[in-house]
């Protein structure tokens, strides 16, 4: 089944790309990756303020929780990760993590669009600097063991309560979402983690002298047969526990929900994420009181303005959570000093500065900017006259106003593209910034400008459109596999790593179509502009490839471009990432079509095109053998390589033995240094892979697939007698792979066959080739050209 296409999507002011957001993630319900993000966004607000300040966890389920494969906790945030999202470095005994902390609804979906269902966070909050505070709340949880269940969590729930409340801890209830029930109470932030955390032990073990016969307070696990754990270890400080409102890894989509004393009684069950918002919108948060407040950016504001006496909005709250692109206005006020006031959304508020000479209109110099306080979104609309008398008594008007394309912001520099009206004072779009130097700030105007790239002008007399439907499905390859594809009946293409695009060009006119029929059109506006001063009557098949800067299709680069559609971002992408069509087939031309043609016919009706222009191209077919293309395309870092039956037709949607892949391989000898255990657990599941360097082995990364069942067992009995307690690796394995696996003396010499390489510098698409007795771990090498294997591209 086709997934959906990626798109780039503004949540909360801020541009996030998803993919694959019709996944199913919860395969017992049916829930997609969309329904995951549409939840996080809903209990934005209540989810919030129980993570704010929090270092998160994440617990990842890449395949949904119907698989077992991919499922990993992250503590790091990765690289990948958007750079709008706080990062807090918080070094513990051993190591050093940098955590992500959750402020605003993209951070959430953005956790939703890499399936990071269940987040977890520690008991204590940093400050503004990133520094770890003492814990702001103490955590039971009541986990029952086998023979029990909530009823009995229950029952230990209501007698912690009155314990807690003999020494002044009014505690709130949660369901967990998996089993039990987590107790929370607020604490004065007196006490560091090893004091709360003894306490916590206290409470735990004076509960079991209460009620020996239903709870246990030792870890162990036969202990708890009939019996409920109370377990007091999550106070530690290097412990967390799943957020209140946090969704849980389970078969169905079940949430951890604070509750009101007077529901563990009613039927108690775990809800799901269709419950809670709902319930949210209707009873509120029964644990608001140990969230952390929500601080009032308007109170400023509104302390300076009466709204009995100024037009001006004076709204009660700020807005939460407004998704599309981020607004600005700079309005023009003639207040006792002309200035103009520079307004840029963030946060639900619009952040202020006063620009006494306004915007600069040279790079060359800079102009003054006081910062001012917070205004509500509500003022971007604002004109009219502040009476005399008020703060700010004068008349506004609006100068400017649109949305900006945000590059960065901190407490010290602000940057971004500004699109304003076409008739406003900035003239079009505008690239500012911010910096800030003493008390105030400087406004700059960037050198660089964001302006839209001018139209190609069309020919003067494009030919009639002909009478078709427009989109034809593309006609698809397999993989060669054992086929033949050598000898004089085939034609042989270089193979690009992009994507599929069939172009439908009338004069003018011109639609770009992916494979699935999505018009992609406002994507690659340059291909867009090109086809349409050519004067062509055309149907053409072919690839939108972005090359990096040695000239390599980089599929990691035209990932920036797919799924964007607005004008603006558009422009401004194009500038660092440029794409070609390079085009391979001619389905119509003039009205007619060429699909009952041979491959060499409408090879030679393609080529009179002449399509040799900056960004519509047609590669040359390769004239020699298969081995011939094969090399060359391995010389130029090419995915393959395309046969073509020389004469077949074209046939629209249909996946042809008329046109086979044959793919890119290349074979690296590795030394093994761990292995992780199959489903049933008598033998191999995937091996852990490495090339000698000083001090033990590089990682290279894993391998799963290429084995028999008998080579996973004889792998098991030859690697059992090297196991060792450390990893030999000398750099980080994946938590995913380190998780459960053995480590092993690095003695095992074998061989895969591979696609490509990483940006981390690690195999991809690898398969075992076998065992190679014949060679010694010393003599084992990165081959080829070290530096494409030390930084692939």
């Amino acid at each position: 089944m086709p997934r959906t296409a990626p798109q780039t999507v503004s949540v909360d002011g801020r541009l996030l790309r998803l993919t694959n957001s019709d996944k199913v993630i919860y395969p017992a319900t049916g829930t997609t990756k969309a329904d995951v993000i549409a939840y996080y966004v809903a209990v934005a607000p209540w989810l919030l303020p129980h993570l704010a300040g929090r270092p998160v966890t994440r617990k990842r389920w890449v395949n949904g929780t119907g698989s077992e494969e991919q499922v990993f906790f992250e503590k790091n945030l990765p690289d990948s990760a958007p750079s709008w999202i706080r990062r807090v470095t918080i070094k513990h005994r051993s190591h050093t993590n940098t955590y992500p902390i959750f402020e605003s609804v993209a951070d959430l979906a953005w956790a939703g669009q890499v399936a990071a269902l269940e987040l977890h966070v520690p008991q204590w909050r940093v400050d503004a600097t990133g520094v770890a505070q003492n814990p702001d709340r103490l955590v039971i949880d009541l986990d029952p063991g086998p023979g029990t269940g909530l009823p009995e969590c229950v029952e230990i729930a209501h007698a912690a309560r009155e314990l807690l409340a003999d020494v002044g801890l009014e505690c709130v209830p949660v369901t967990s979402g998996s089993k039990g029930i987590h107790l929370y109470a607020p604490l004065d932030g007196q006490h560091d983690s090893d004091y709360v955390n003894a306490f916590a032990k206290q409470v735990a073990q004076a509960l079991e002298g209460v009620m020996p016969e239903l709870v246990v307070s030792d870890m162990s696990k036969v202990k708890r047969q009939g019996k409920v754990l109370v377990d007091w270890s999550q106070n530690n400080g290097n412990k967390t526990t799943i957020s209140p409102y946090s969704l849980r890894g389970r078969a169905e989509p079940t949430v951890a929900v604070p509750r009101d004393w007077d529901e563990l009684d009613e039927n108690l069950r775990h809800l799901t994420l269709d419950e809670v918002p709902a319930r949210l919108a209707e009873r509120g948060d029964p644990m608001a009181a140990l969230a952390a407040p929500m601080t009032d950016r308007l109170a400023t504001y509104r302390s300076m303005r009466d709204a009995t006496k100024t037009p001006e909005p004076v709204p009660d709250s700020v807005v939460r959570g407004r998704t599309g692109d981020p607004i600005f206005v700079i309005q023009e006020h003639h207040a006792s000093r002309l200035h103009w006031d520079f307004r840029l959304e963030r946060d639900g508020v619009l952040v202020s500065w006063a620009l006494p000479k306004g915007v600069p209109e040279s790079s060359t110099g800079n102009h003054l900017a006081v910062q001012t306080e917070d205004h509500p979104l509500e003022y971007a609309t604002f004109a009219g006259d502040i009476p005399k008398g008020e703060y700010g008594a004068g008349h506004v008007t609006i100068w400017d106003h649109g949305h900006y394309d945000l590059e960065k912001w901190n407490d010290h520099e602000v940057i971004a593209t500004l699109h304003g009206t076409r008739d406003g004072g900035l003239g079009g779009s505008k690239r500012l910034a911010l910096i800030k130097t003493g008390e105030n700030w400087l406004i700059h105007l960037m050198k660089e400008q964001n302006e839209p790239a001018p139209q190609k002008k069309a020919r003067s007399k494009p030919p009639e459109e002909a009478a078709r439907s427009g989109f034809v499905p593309p006609m698809l390859a397999v993989l060669a596999g054992a086929r033949d594809a050598s000898g004089d009946e085939w034609a042989y293409e270089l193979k690009w790593d992009g994507i599929r695009c069939l172009a439908v060009v009338g004069g003018e006119k011109v639609r770009l179509f992916s494979r699935n029929h999505n018009d992609v059109s406002a994507s690659y506006p340059e291909v867009v502009e090109e086809l349409a001063s050519l004067g062509l009557d055309a149907v053409l098949d072919g690839e939108i490839v972005a090359f990096d800067e040695s000239g390599v299709p980089s599929f990691g680069r035209l990932q920036q471009r797919m799924g964007v559609t607005k004008a603006a971002d558009v422009e401004r992408l194009r500038r660092t990432v440029s794409t070609r069509l390079l085009v391979f087939d001619l389905i119509e031309h003039d009205g007619t079509s060429l699909r009952d043609q041979t491959y060499d016919d409408r090879r030679v009706a393609l080529e009179d095109l002449d399509l040799t222009g900056d960004v519509v191209q047609v590669p040359p077919a390769h004239g020699g053998s298969l081995d011939e293309a094969v090399t060359l395309s391995r010389r130029h870092k090419l995915e393959g390589v395309v046969a073509k039956r020389r004469k077949a037709p074209y046939e629209p949607g249909a996946r042809s033995t008329d046109w086979l892949k044959i793919k890119n391989q290349e074979a690296q000898e590795v030394v093994v240094g761990g292995w992780r255990p199959s489903k049933g657990g008598r033998g191999i599941g995937s091996l852990l892979l490495g090339v000698p360097v000083e001090g033990g082995l590089r990682y290279l990364g894993r391998v799963g697939t290429g084995f028999t069942e008998d080579e996973r067992l004889r792998l098991r009995r030859l690697l059992d007698p090297l196991t060792r307690k450390t990893s030999p690796f000398v750099d980080e394995v994946e938590t995913a792979a380190s998780r459960d696996a053995t480590w092993v003396t690095p003695k095992v010499v074998g061989e895969v066959v591979y696609g490509d390489w990483s940006p981390a510098g690690h195999l991809r698409h690898a398969s075992w080739r076998g065992l190679r007795p014949d060679k010694e771990a010393a003599e084992v090498v990165l081959e080829g050209s070290s530096e494409v294997r030390t930084t692939p591209s």
